[in-house]
């Protein structure tokens, strides 16, 4: 048979049919994606079992098992007909997969791997493609030993013989397992070979292809569809890009082929979980490509689409490529289209290409123009959890604009982020604290936050054990009690939260210390509710963090420290613990928010002698005399200050000794 020749009985499906494709949404490292648990077998099982008893097994399992007979005791024309009438037969139906399974015919398919004669090669590739979408089977496959041999027939002149390896690959690939075995054998690089393939090929219909181009577009297609499998595995990410995949997949991302491009986007979204690949698709220019792509009526298509850009668009120049392309209103178009509400992973992923876009001024100021905000805040409704964390996630990027904050009042979207505070999962708890944090900014969403006791159930997620929820709840919490209409009585009348904030400075986490610092700093400024904390040991747990080098921890440990010396003796107690002579070292950082924090906490710590004369030994007056010459008005006027109580304590001084 010469090279290329096409077996007709098992010729490789060059057509548009994507079944076997690893449905892969959002695929966490080093996950499984073959199977979700050990239970989802068990039912199968139970079936089979029922089966069994009822004696209802239908006649094609007794058929199958009699070819399988055949083909043991047979020679290799009586194996080739008995493969051709397997085929004939439903191999995708549980019942004719268990046939070949229990009588031993997958030691038998794998077996014929290793002959010389193509059309048992051919004929048993052709069935284990069918067959390996079974869990059970793609286990008892792979211990086998299929994946050796599979990846040794990708190297095989005929090309048929490549694509069903490439597709067996390919289904084998959903299980831990075969990834590493793929790797281990070499598996890797051969299937980047099968992508490299004329341009021509990719960019022409099929209508005006030739017979091989067709079959080396269906080599490309199959390999794309393998290594997407292989690439749920993070060393095979890497080993892809370390064998030269991404110049071939940026070529491959211009097919006009739908069963081309899903495999290919898919297996892009999934590399783009590492740095490298982020960049690779900036610098080689794909992101018009998936733009493109995005515009493609395939709700599969559109969802690895989104999910790319989901990944990719954590970086500025990628956000700005994205834009420019139209990316942006491909996507509020998606999210807008109320026949893809049912379809969660592709609305999940678009919202979440929404929320890492609107990262940046000028693509906010796009999706003001797009009316994305009132879309948005009517999926806040949705009831998958993935959804509302990636729309809380968007909303609090687009609140940041003050415009924004009443257009979210405006469609009604304060209640239902109210409501979602009651959710138990943790990503969406960690986002919509962060849209009420941007819309308490404004005086109407503040009131309708007040009245719906928001700031109680933003309060209560101080005790969650997630460290992200309690850093961004109270981040919430300082411009919710600075902008609410009595705060001093609110924050009161919320029993055991001022402890309980209290009692978070003891967190190990520099994120949830520096963000209970800044809540803290608003709520003393009212002074009864200072005399509370500082009764809660306040002043002891401040001045426990002043050694800390961590500038963002710093900036609001300073202004929590100033506003915290207003009652009774707390600024005596700070000096007698020990925080000035830190709190004068902060003044060597390079943050202006330090030094603005810091000189505020040294002037109201000024204002006790002793606190004076440990500042001057400390040598904080060089430090002050060069930031009283600052721009910032609140750091020129916190330094004049404290260098004012300096200098009056030495005047006073010099006095007393001149009367002496």
């Amino acid at each position: 048979m010469a090279e290329g020749d096409n077996i007709s009985t098992f010729s490789a499906d060059g057509g548009q049919d994507t079944v076997g494709l690893p449905r892969i949404v959002m695929v966490t490292e080093g996950s499984d994606t073959s199977a979700s648990s050990a239970s989802s077998t068990s039912p199968s099982e139970d079936n089979w079992a029922d089966l069994i008893k009822s004696s209802e097994i239908p006649p094609e399992y007794w058929h199958i098992q009699k070819l399988v007979k055949y083909m043991k005791a047979g020679n290799q024309t009586a194996t080739t007909v008995a493969l051709s009438c397997l085929k004939d037969h439903d191999l995708t139906v549980e019942v004719n997969q268990r046939a070949i399974q229990e009588i031993g015919g997958l030691e038998l398919l794998v077996n014929l791997l290793e002959t010389r004669d193509l059309c048992c090669i051919l004929g048993g590739l052709a069935v284990l493609k069918d067959i390996t979408p079974n869990i059970e089977i793609r286990k008892k496959v792979t211990d086998l030993g299929a994946i050796p041999l599979l990846v040794g027939l990708l190297s095989d002149p005929a090309r048929d013989v490549q694509i069903l390896a490439a597709e067996t690959i390919a289904n084998l690939g959903r299980i831990r397992k075969s990834r590493k075995f793929c790797r281990k054998f070499g598996g890797i690089p051969k299937l980047i070979d099968l992508l490299d393939i004329k341009e021509r090929c990719i960019i022409t219909s099929r209508e005006e292809l030739n017979q091989d181009e067709l079959q080396y577009l269906d080599i490309a297609r199959a390999g794309a569809k393998a290594l997407w499998s292989m690439s749920a595995s993070q060393r095979n990410r890497e080993a892809m890009r370390k064998y030269g995949m991404i110049p071939l997949i940026a070529k491959m991302l211009k097919t006009i082929h739908l069963d081309v491009a899903v495999p290919t986007v898919g297996l892009l979204q999934m590399c783009a979980n590492e740095t490298s690949f982020q960049l690779a698709i900036q610098t080689e220019r794909m992101v018009n490509d998936l733009i493109k792509h995005l515009a493609n009526e395939d709700k599969d298509l559109k969802t690895y689409c989104s999910l790319a850009i989901y990944k990719c668009a954590s970086d500025a120049i990628t956000r700005d490529m994205i834009r420019e392309a139209g990316g942006l209103e491909l996507l509020v178009e998606a999210a807008q289209d109320s026949t893809n509400r049912p379809n969660k992973p592709l609305l999940a992923a678009v919202t979440g290409a929404l929320w890492k876009c609107a990262n940046s001024d000028a693509s906010v100021k796009k999706l003001d123009h797009l009316g994305a905000v009132p879309i948005l805040v009517r999926l806040l409704d949705d009831e998958n959890d993935g959804v509302l964390t990636n729309v809380a996630g968007a909303l609090a990027e687009c609140a940041k604009f003050p415009q924004n904050r009443d257009k979210i009042r405006s469609a009604g979207g304060i209640p239902l982020l109210i409501h979602h505070l009651n959710n138990t999962y943790k990503p969406l708890l960690e986002n919509v604290p962060l849209v009420l944090m941007e819309c308490a900014k404004e005086q109407n969403c503040m009131a309708e936050i007040d009245e719906l006791d928001g700031v109680r159930l933003i309060w209560s997620l101080l005790k969650n054990d997630s460290k992200k929820v309690q850093t961004n709840a109270a981040l919430a919490l300082s411009p919710c009690v600075q902008n609410a209409a009595d705060s001093g009585e609110m924050v009161r009348s919320f029993v055991g939260a001022l402890d309980l904030t209290v009692d978070l400075l003891d967190s190990d986490d520099n994120n949830v210390l520096s963000a209970i610092c800044a809540a803290i700093a608003t709520i003393a400024r009212d002074h009864e509710n200072l005399a509370v904390i500082s009764d809660h040991g306040v002043v002891a747990k401040l001045s426990k963090l002043v050694s800390t080098t961590d500038d963002h921890l710093r900036a609001n440990l300073g202004v929590a420290i100033a506003y915290c010396c207003d009652w009774a003796q707390n600024r005596q107690e700070f000096g007698k613990r020990g925080a000035i002579t830190p709190l004068v070292n902060y003044m060597t950082s390079r943050d202006p928010n330090v030094h603005r924090a810091t000189a505020l906490a040294l002037y109201h710590l000024s204002f006790y002698s002793i606190n004076c004369v440990t500042m001057h030994a400390a040598g904080v007056v060089q430090f002050l005399l060069e930031t009283i010459g600052s721009k910032d008005p609140i750091l020129q006027e916190a330094s004049a200050g404290c260098l004012c109580n300096i200098r009056k304590l030495a005047l006073a001084t010099e006095k007393i000794k001149l009367k002496q």
